[in-house]
């Protein structure tokens, strides 16, 4: 869902370089007719929601952590969908344009969810794990606030697309308990989420490809602040498996839906099913959706946002009566 903006991030040699320059050409070319089709749409109809922006859900240093809400103008069920906005561990403005493009929030919010695109930073500043934390910190705020956004704190789903979906994953798999005893009001609440459901993730920073290491220079600001220099082959590989979601199924989780593309080039389609294999090993519930002919992303993703949507209203219990909510 969201596009990658840099080179190809575990191939070096120069015919990877070109295959990924005109893969991403491709993918661009996608975001451009998705972007005419939306217009045109939107002209025909009025979107279905509003839209709030920039919401500080936390402080890091004196920085501001942001979300956007999306609220539908209509009736409310009453639950919610947090989307962890981040492509190539970027998280800026433009990511949830492209999810805008892909017509999450259309979907979801013309169903009555309310849905918060979080932001949980970028590797420019924060390493995966401080983003795991920052997602984190995105739940528990929401689930804070519950009443006053009109969802109910024990029945979100959680969402995103390659490396939003990467640190969703991550997240789910990591659950923090609640403090009841904590001076924070945050950390009272809980990290768990009703319910999983992810685009293209990457789930293993040991093996990108079936029996291919990943170039760990170019994994360094995702896993320490000042690189690898001077950490050791040992320090490197615990850093790496410790934001792998593949390597943190360690129990039954909440159930998962990963959708992915057999011609994905940018994350391979082994990353989603591997996942789904560790967690129905843990006794967990996982499905996999494989797209034919799907890159990173395709045309047509908003078909596949729409089986998501079924899928949580499934899994979150959106025709239950007690859900739904005029607020």
């Amino acid at each position: 869902m969201s596009l990658p903006t840099l080179s190809p991030r575990f191939e070096s040699d120069a015919r990877h370089t070109k295959s990924y320059s005109n893969v991403t050409l491709l993918h661009r070319a996608a975001w451009v007719a998705l972007g005419l089709w939306f217009s045109a749409c939107a002209l025909a109809q009025e979107l279905p929601y509003t839209q709030r922006q920039d919401i500080v859900y936390g402080e890091v240093h004196g920085t501001g952590l942001l979300m956007d809400m999306f609220r539908p103008k209509g009736k409310t069920n009453g639950l919610g969908i947090v989307d962890v906005v981040s492509g190539a561990w970027h998280s800026d403005r433009n990511k949830i344009r492209d999810h805008t493009l892909a017509q999450l929030y259309n979907i979801f919010c013309s169903r009555g969810y309310v849905v918060f695109a979080v932001r949980p930073g970028s590797k420019t500043r924060y390493t995966a794990a401080e983003m795991d934390q920052h997602v984190k910190l995105a739940l528990r705020y929401v689930k804070q606030h519950a009443n006053d956004f009109g969802v109910e704190a024990q029945r979100l789903g959680l969402t995103g697309a390659s490396a939003g979906g990467h640190l969703a994953t991550l997240t789910a798999l990591t659950p923090a308990s609640a403090n009841l005893n904590s001076k924070s009001s945050l950390e009272r609440h809980d990290t768990t989420v009703r319910a999983v459901g992810v685009f293209f993730p990457p789930t293993d920073l040991l093996e990108w490809e079936p029996g291919k290491a990943p170039d760990m220079k170019i994994l360094a600001p995702l896993l320490f602040l000042n690189g690898t220099n001077g950490r050791s082959d040992a320090e490197i590989q615990q850093a790496a498996k410790a934001v792998s979601p593949f390597h943190r199924v360690s129990k039954s989780p909440a159930p998962f839906l990963l959708i992915h593309g057999d011609a994905d080039k940018v994350v391979p389609l082994a990353h989603s099913e591997k996942l789904v294999s560790a967690i129905r090993a843990a006794g967990g519930s996982a499905e996999l959706i494989i797209k034919a002919g799907g890159g990173h992303p395709w045309l047509t993703m908003h078909e596949e946002v729409a089986v998501l949507a079924d899928w949580f209203d499934k899994q979150l219990g959106a025709g239950d009566p007690a859900s739904n909510s005029s607020k």
